[in-house]
Formats: structure tokens, sequence, C-alpha cells
């Protein structure tokens, strides 16, 4: 009986056993799943959570003061040429109450030859030059030496008709007897002003010539209209003008080269610098070179120069007329040369921030 049972019974157990292993199945698919999906969830919370404080430490770091870059050293500030500007005007404002001051008509003229700024008060004003007229004619006599027209080397022999009052070497001279270069004759008419030297260098070069290399560079209304002490010639009206625009704007046009080359340029501004004289030269130190002339009539005092200031050379021109007191007129000259020479040194040896470093130091 059993045995007959033994069938059945396997085929029970067969069934239950694939009945229990099915419902494992399916059980441990079931927690698989809710376990896949529970992991679904929490990744997902967290991707949220940290993009959340991605966001936020974004947010933070934007809103968050950045750090001050480190303060530039290649260049100074642009407000450094304000400073200089401001100095310049300084020096205008000085200058002119300098001239404000005198009894009489001033016209002045500074050039930077460095930038080329200039300050001009009454600068047009067409003036009487008195021996400053003399520029004009050592000008062109170094013009005429380098194109070949004439030799500084040639020789004058001095004759009685060519004397003049106010010659302080030509009148001790043995007339027909002494003879002279051309360059001693300048020399003699810058370092002492003496006008007879001058009229025979007049003689050489010629009045039209003069003019013609005046108007050529721009300078129309400096005109050498007469001889020295001819005062038939001024009474009529015909006197050496220019003015303090023009004198300066010649200086600087043979300073840039433009009339001379490099060699008789150089000899040019070493005639000139001829020790002399002077109302510039006392307001300057006994170690600044300078080229300059003056000139000086009744009522009039006039001088222009170029002052060699080391890394800011400047050029000036000081003219005065209708003078009631000529030694007032003086003392403008010095003094307002002297304003500009405190601020050429001055900015020569400054740092661009203002700091002046004296050799001393």
């Amino acid at each position: 009986m059993l045995l007959g049972l033994m069938p059945i019974l396997d085929f029970n157990f067969a069934v239950v056993m694939k009945t229990r292993f099915s419902f494992i199945l399916k059980t441990r698919f079931f927690f698989m799943t809710c376990a896949l999906a529970l992991a679904g969830v929490f990744v997902c919370f967290f991707s949220a959570t940290l993009s959340e404080a991605q966001r936020a430490a974004q947010a933070a770091a934007q809103a968050a003061p950045s750090p001050a870059a480190p303060p530039e050293q290649s260049s100074p500030p642009q407000s450094q040429t304000s400073k200089q500007k401001l100095l310049w005007q300084s020096l205008e404002r000085d200058i002119e109450k300098a001239a404000a001051e005198v009894n009489g008509v001033m016209a002045v003229e500074v050039i930077d030859l460095t930038t080329g700024d200039e300050i001009s008060i009454n600068a047009d004003e067409v003036m009487p030059t008195a021996s400053s007229i003399k520029i004009a004619v050592l000008a062109e006599l170094l013009k005429q030496a380098e194109e070949g027209r004439l030799k500084l080397t040639g020789l004058y022999t001095v004759r009685a008709q060519d004397l003049v009052p106010d010659s302080d070497i030509m009148l001790g001279l043995t007339p027909e007897v002494t003879r002279l270069t051309l360059r001693d004759l300048a020399t003699m008419m810058v370092a002492v002003s003496d006008n007879s030297a001058t009229n025979v260098l007049i003689d050489a070069v010629g009045f039209e010539r003069v003019n013609s290399t005046l108007r050529s560079l721009g300078f129309a209304r400096t005109q050498l209209r007469r001889k020295m002490m001819d005062l038939k010639a001024a009474t009529e009206g015909r006197e050496n003008v220019s003015t303090a625009r023009e004198l300066a704007g010649l200086l600087r046009a043979i300073h840039q080269g433009k009339l001379l080359d490099p060699e008789h340029t150089a000899d040019f501004f070493k005639l000139l610098g001829t020790h002399k004289s002077s109302y510039m030269l006392p307001a300057l130190p006994e170690d600044v070179a300078a080229a300059t002339k003056p000139g000086d009539l009744e009522a009039v005092r006039n001088e222009t120069g170029i002052v060699f200031v080391k890394g800011r050379p400047f050029v000036i021109s000081v003219m005065g007329a209708y003078l009631d007191d000529p030694r007032q007129g003086e003392r403008a000259i010095t003094a307002i040369t002297r304003l500009a020479f405190s601020y050429f040194d001055r900015v020569a040896r400054a740092s661009p921030y203002g700091r002046v470093i004296s050799p001393r130091n």
C-alpha cells in the first residue's frame, strides 16, 4: 500500500516544493525591487541636496567681495601729469604778477623745449628789440658761413667811418691797421654788444638776407630796419622790432636744427653764450649754462635767451617798453627768469610724483 502511495507522495512533494520555491523567488524579487526603489529615492534626494548646496555655495561666492588686486608698479598714475600742469599754471600766474607790477608794458614768452608748452603774456605785441636784434644777425652770419657765402675767418680791417658810439672795443682799436676776423666781430657783438662790430656784420650779411631768413622761418614781424645808433632812421620810424614770441621762437628753431646744421648750431650757441652783462644770468646758478642777448634803449629793456637746464632746457624772452623806471624793468627780467628757472629745475630733478632729488642726496 505504501508502495502504491509513493508516486502520489512524490508528486505532491514536488508540487509543494515547486510552490515554495516559486514563493521564495517572488518574495526575493519583491524585496529586491523595493530595495532598488528605496536606493533610487535616496540617490535622487542626495543629488537634490548636493545641487542645492552647490548653488548656495556659488551664490555665496558671488556675493562675497573679491580680494583687492595688488597695486601696479609699472607706470605712475595719470595724476602725475596733472600735478605738473598745476605747477605750470602757478608759474604762469607768478609771471603775470611780476609783469603787472612794472609801470610800463611787459611782454613774456617762455617755451618748454621738452614738451613744447608755452607761457605767453602780451607775446604778440611788436616791441623795440634794441640789441636783442643781434641774435638775428648772428644767426644769418652762421647760416651764410654754412652755405659758403663767407668765412668766419675772413679778415676785416678797422675803418674810421665804421665806428659809432657804444662800441667799447672797436673805438679803442687803430683804424686802417687793426685786422679782425668776422668771428672776432661776432664775439664782440655778443659779449659787449659792440655797435660798430654789429654794423660791420650787417654790411657783410645784408639787411634783406637777414629779413628773408626770418620770413622763411615764419617770423615776419621780426625786422632788421636800421643799423645800430642810427637815430635818424629811428626817428623816421625805422625801428628794429620783434615780438617776445618770435624772438623766443627763433632760438627754438635754431635749437631744433631748423636753420643750421649741427656744427653751426653748436657754434651759434657757443657765440651767444659768451659771458656778458645780463639781466637774466644773475637769476641762474653759476653752473647752469645759458646763451642770451640783452638790449636796452631809453624806456626799453629786453633779453632773450636759452637756459640749458639739464634734462629740461627752456627758452625765455622778456621785453619791456614805455618803462617809467628802466631799472624796474631790469629787475622784472631777473625775477621772471628766476621764476622760470625754479620751475624747470624742479621738474628736471623730480620724480613723476613730485619728489625733487638734489645732487647732494
